[in-house]
């Protein structure tokens, strides 16, 4: 038994045999397991989750910052918290097909998302990258977006590597909210989120 458990584990009929583990139940990662808002095909038109978000409100879309040829929006499925993405808008699927203004403006917007992220919750470091295909891992593969996932010192603990869970401190509406104020240039623009784009 460990010593931290306050009580003795409940006994819960028809799961198997009674341990000393404790469950932690997070039935909205179904979604992301099942592939819910996936694409069903390799078109814009296909359902592409990246491509309906610029049509939403900052606030519904999870959007930080509108570029003029990508966005940064938050992961629904973060590794951590403060997790982004940096997505053009322009449905492609390879790095290599992005043209010299949005390579510029990615790796523009990845520099801003670091800056404000490390104004907005002292980050110590920081994993970015691009999963390129289903084979390396991407989960929208027909949509290249850039993941900038915010890393703390001790930040790999039990829960993750024992449990395959992560515990996130803050709703996602207050992580946009908090990181859209941090962003570089925010005290310029109006308070009011910008219009969603045509």
């Amino acid at each position: 038994m460990l010593a931290a458990m306050s009580s003795e584990p409940e006994q819960q009929i028809g799961v198997g045999t009674p341990d000393a583990f404790q469950r932690l139940w997070t039935p909205h990662r179904m979604a992301y397991i099942q592939g819910e808002g996936k694409p069903t095909g390799p078109g814009s038109g296909d359902g592409c989750p990246f491509c309906a978000i610029p049509g939403k409100s900052d606030e519904d879309g999870l959007i930080i910052t509108r570029g003029e040829s990508v966005y940064a929006v938050l992961n629904l499925y973060p590794y951590n918290g403060g997790h982004l993405l940096v997505v053009p808008y322009r449905h492609v699927a390879d790095y290599t097909d992005l043209d010299a203004a949005e390579t510029l403006e990615l790796a523009e917007l990845t520099k801003r998302a670091m800056t404000a992220i490390r104004r907005a919750s002292g980050a110590h470091g920081f994993n970015i990258g691009l999963n390129q295909g289903s084979a390396a891992g991407a989960g929208i593969a027909p949509h290249l977006h850039q993941h900038v996932v915010p890393r703390w010192g001790g930040d790999a603990n039990f829960m993750p590597v024992v449990g395959h869970t992560k515990v996130l401190p803050q709703l996602l509406a207050d992580t946009r909210r908090m990181l859209a104020a941090a962003w570089p240039g925010a005290e310029e623009r109006p308070a009011a989120d910008r219009p969603a784009a045509d």
